[in-house]
């Protein structure tokens, strides 16, 4: 399994981005995909579960009507459009599968939302 994540960068408040986590090594349209984030200091946390097939989501109440996640099978990739992004937003973030009862990780893309 491989998750690899692009599309971090630094955004200005208020500002949008876009990131993308391409799959490899398993069956990814049989899979709920998933992001987390990790900012400075604190715990990993969970931001947005998409389902198999796209027609279901789920998404923490920080994050709730400003992030969109959705999903490519054809592409095996995965996305997570962020609006209104606030200082607070700042974070690795993460893709996640967990296949076979594991859970894989990519390395991250790092968000910094700062004026």
């Amino acid at each position: 399994v491989q998750l690899v994540e692009s599309g971090g960068g630094l955004v200005q408040p208020g500002g949008s981005l876009g990131l993308s986590c391409a799959a490899s090594g398993f069956t990814f349209s049989t899979y709920a995909m998933g992001w987390f984030r990790q900012a400075p200091g604190k715990e990993r946390e969970f931001v947005a579960i998409i389902n198999w097939s796209g027609r279901s989501t789920y998404y923490a109440a920080s994050v709730k009507g400003r992030f969109t996640i959705s999903r490519d099978n054809a592409k095996n990739t995965v996305y997570l459009q962020m609006n209104s992004l606030t200082p607070e937003d700042t974070a690795v973030y993460y893709c996640n599968v967990r296949f076979n009862g594991v859970d894989y990780w990519g390395k991250g893309t790092l968000v910094a939302v700062s004026s």
